[in-house]
């Protein structure tokens, strides 16, 4: 039985909500990274879902890893090169499971996300922040590094000036300056984020499943390969698109002057 994740189902559409309040819904020291990793397991091999939405309960979305474990980690007990395995154990699976999600993914940021919890938070395709939201990638406040990929994701989300300085300072930044920065697309009332996460949802999951797996997959190949080997990439994904079902209703639909009804291949 889940004890970090909440997990709703909307038709197409899944809500994973971290739900540990008392927590700060921190991701380490608990089994938030197995939950999320079986989620987002389950969540590719099930072609009926097209779009997920990842929050938090309570007035943190995330304050990222849980610093009385911290304290187990200083001692002389654990050793660096065990550390370091259990880094690639443990918070490092988290990205390899969100960011590569077939799925688009947003994150309806509903208050402070902190540390790992900002890089959570960049691990989405789409960020939408509560007016009460707040970002910070504040691990050098620690005396630590964003040892969960951050360095990598933060850059790709607000280009490398902005993100050296959250990451320099360990500032944090409210709603407002995450909008102005590229870090989230949109900023809403607190009262209203899940129901702005859902209608964005809602139509997400209107477009055929397949082309938006493969969408999404295109996007993500296309920041680190070469435009020839992305465009070769696109070639094999079309050819397999024009196959569909998917794609055939698409046409017949916009010829035939109704709307279309789209059932998984």
């Amino acid at each position: 039985m889940n004890t970090f994740l909440k997990i709703d189902r909307d038709g197409a559409i899944v809500t994973l909500t971290m739900n540990q309040p008392d927590l700060r819904n921190a991701l380490t020291g608990n089994t938030a990274v197995q939950e999320f990793v079986d989620a987002c397991a389950a969540i590719s091999a099930d072609e009926s879902v097209r779009a997920v939405i990842v929050t938090g309960n309570g007035k943190v979305f995330s304050s990222g890893g849980n610093i009385r474990d911290m304290q187990r980690q200083i001692g002389p007990a654990i050793s660096p090169m065990r550390l370091r395995q259990e880094y690639r154990e443990g918070i490092q699976r988290l990205p390899l499971a969100l960011y590569n999600l077939d799925v688009p993914t947003i994150a309806a940021v509903n208050g402070a996300a902190i540390g790992a919890g900002c890089d959570l938070a960049c691990m989405c395709d789409i960020r939408i922040a509560s007016e009460r939201a707040s970002f910070a990638e504040s691990f050098v406040k620690l005396g630590l590094v964003p040892g969960d990929g951050g360095a990598w994701l933060l850059p790709r989300t607000v280009g490398m000036s902005r993100a050296a300085e959250m990451a320099f300072t360990g500032d944090s930044v409210d709603a407002t300056e995450a909008l102005a920065i590229g870090l989230v697309s949109r900023v809403v009332p607190h009262d209203t984020l899940l129901v702005e996460a859902n209608k964005l949802a809602r139509r997400i999951v209107a477009n055929p499943g397949h082309a938006l797996r493969m969408t999404k997959r295109l996007l993500r190949e296309g920041q680190h390969v070469r435009l020839d080997t992305l465009l070769e990439l696109s070639a094999g994904f079309q050819a397999l698109a024009h196959k569909t079902s998917q794609h055939e209703e698409a046409v017949n639909a916009f010829l035939e002057k109704r709307p279309a009804i789209f059932a998984n291949d």
